[in-house]
């Protein structure tokens, strides 16, 4: 990349400027193409109210730490992308081994809380920032973050505000129409609140002539409101298609092992953790066994859609953390995720009037959905410092660090230092020197309900011809290794009761009565009472009672 295209001095930075404008309109199309796809799937055939698109924290990550800003980095921006569908590939096969499952089940109880409401804090500070928020804050030479929301014409170089702080009245508009006006609303549960105050805000900046306007007076403002102004199009994706560099050998081979490691080691817990906190904010989750139902297919579908995505320019999907604002409108089926991705296709031919939704429209709803999100913090175990700590540095981190992959790591890092320690100490000192408030130290282990492969694969290995399905304990629970003896103990005794099992242990008992219809057991009836002798003599907890087990 020209360094000479970044400077605004330069006369070739108007014409790059227009260029990586029609790259964003290529990457505007592959965005809604494959979070259509994705989200739909994700709520046909895995049931659950979850939309998938490629996910800010990836994008920041994809952009600014492996290929850089406009290309400076290491990495090139066509190499990434083969980084990212290599890496789709190898996800569809830990989601079938079921090492991603595995993983989110395994991880503390307090971690996963935690990330879910860090996601929360993430998602306020993305609402407050310029980028995709009403530009409250920024960041700073001096300070990590400092106030902000003047006037982009009293902004320097590096985005920082050099005069006119809280001034700038989009900031303002973003605040009392999107956010206060629809806090109102969600106040009194008004359904589609979070819709109305993004319209409301929308509707307002889109006049040309005002100090709100999403269209100022400049080449990229005009070049904006003549696509605004097209209401319906298609723009093809004319760039990014299928944009993968396959040279991996000589110099590449080493960018490319770094940038698929890269990817690996931050997906696979930036995804999984989305996707766990996004069930568990649904209500989704089994807390008996920290899975919820349709896990693999919808692990399956997040895989999937980076290997396809990637095709089309993007960079990793993952469960979207906005998916948030749908649940909290009550979506729990996966109804909302296909409505979703019905409105994600259909905003492929609407693309002018969605891609000029301004960001101080969107901000403030992130901003409620985040303080939604952080109401699972009460349920973090407080009481236990091996539990609080890395809790709490989990979701501190993810927004500090812009990064819900360096969060969860920071926490797993943090939990197993802590408690690893206080183990060996307490071993060491056979028990004398434990931890205060062990007692309330939540339980963990590694030997997650389930196992750590899934049920297809356990099926399989144990003969199972249709392993695809679940098991059939009534006609297969006689077949098991386990129930052998008091399976042909049952059978020895229910041939007495009327009841024969033909063709060994194993075979469907057929009854020799006719249960449906019998009415034997009402009084008065001729043969009432028939029987209750043998009953009895098989004790009087059922059929074999306590002592035929």
């Amino acid at each position: 990349m020209d360094p000479y295209c970044t400077n605004t001095t330069s006369p070739a930075y108007a014409a790059y400027t227009m260029c990586t404008q029609e790259i964003n309109r290529d990457l505007v199309t592959g965005t809604a193409a494959i979070s259509a796809l994705t989200s739909f799937c994700m709520g046909l055939f895995a049931n659950m109210p979850i939309a998938l698109a490629p996910g800010m924290g990836l994008n920041a990550y994809f952009t600014y730490q492996v290929v850089g800003f406009h290309g400076q980095g290491l990495v090139s921006y066509r190499l990434a992308l083969t980084a990212v569908f290599v890496e789709g590939l190898i996800f569809v096969a830990l989601s079938i081994l079921g090492l991603r499952q595995w993983l989110a089940r395994a991880i503390p109880s307090s971690l996963k809380i935690a990330s879910g409401a860090g996601i929360g804090l993430y998602l306020a500070l993305i609402g407050l920032t310029y980028s995709a928020g009403i530009g409250a804050i920024t960041g700073s030479s001096t300070d990590p973050l400092e106030l902000a929301g003047c006037s982009p014409s009293l902004r320097d170089a590096n985005g920082i505000c050099t005069s006119g702080r809280m001034r700038n009245p989009t900031m303002w508009l973003g605040i009392f129409c999107g956010g206060i006006f629809t806090s109102f609303l969600m106040m009194y549960r008004v359904k589609g609140a979070i819709i109305a105050g993004i319209l409301l805000v929308s509707i307002i900046s889109w006049p040309r002539d005002s100090s709100v306007t999403a269209f100022p007076h400049t080449p990229l403002g005009d070049s904006s409101f003549d696509f605004f102004k097209k209401v319906v199009t298609f723009h093809p994706i004319e760039h990014v298609l299928g944009a993968q560099d396959w040279n991996i050998t000589g110099s590449n081979g080493g960018q490319f092992v770094v940038a698929l490691i890269t990817f690996l080691y931050v997906d696979i817990l930036d995804c999984t953790g989305t996707l766990y906190s996004m069930a568990r904010f649904c209500g989704a989750i089994d807390e008996d066994t920290g899975d919820f139902e349709g896990s693999a297919v919808a692990y399956m579908i997040d895989a999937m859609g980076i290997t396809i995505g990637s095709l089309f320019g993007c960079p990793p999907v993952t469960a979207f953390i906005e998916s948030g604002a749908g649940i909290s409108e009550g979506g729990a089926t996966g109804i909302t995720a296909c409505v979703t991705g019905l409105c994600f296709f259909t905003s492929i031919f609407f693309a002018p009037i969605f891609a000029s939704i301004p960001s101080w429209a969107t901000g403030c709803t992130l901003i409620l959905v985040g303080a939604m999100m952080a109401r699972a913090c009460t349920d973090i175990n407080w009481r236990y410092i091996g539990d609080s700590v890395p809790a709490f540095l989990t979701l501190a981190m993810m927004p500090f660090t812009y990064s819900i992959a360096y969060g969860l790591i920071t926490g797993i890092v943090t939990y197993i230092i802590l408690n690893v320690g206080a183990w060996l100490i307490g071993k060491a000192s056979g028990g004398r020197i434990m931890p205060h408030d062990y007692e309330h130290k939540d339980y963990w282990t590694y030997k997650v309900r389930g196992g750590l492969l899934p049920g297809w694969v356990k099926r399989l290995a144990r003969g199972k011809r249709d392993f695809w399905r679940e098991w059939d304990f009534d006609a297969e629970e006689l077949t098991s290794r386990d129930s052998y003896a008091m399976a042909k103990k049952k059978g020895d005794g229910d041939r007495a009761s009327g009841i024969s099992i033909p063709g060994g242990v194993g075979a469907m008992p057929v009854l020799d009565t006719v249960i449906t219809g019998d009415r034997n057991w009402e009084p008065g009836h001729p043969h009432y009472g028939v029987g209750l002798d043998h009953v009895n003599s098989m004790g009087e907890t059922g059929y074999g009672g306590s002592s035929g087990r």
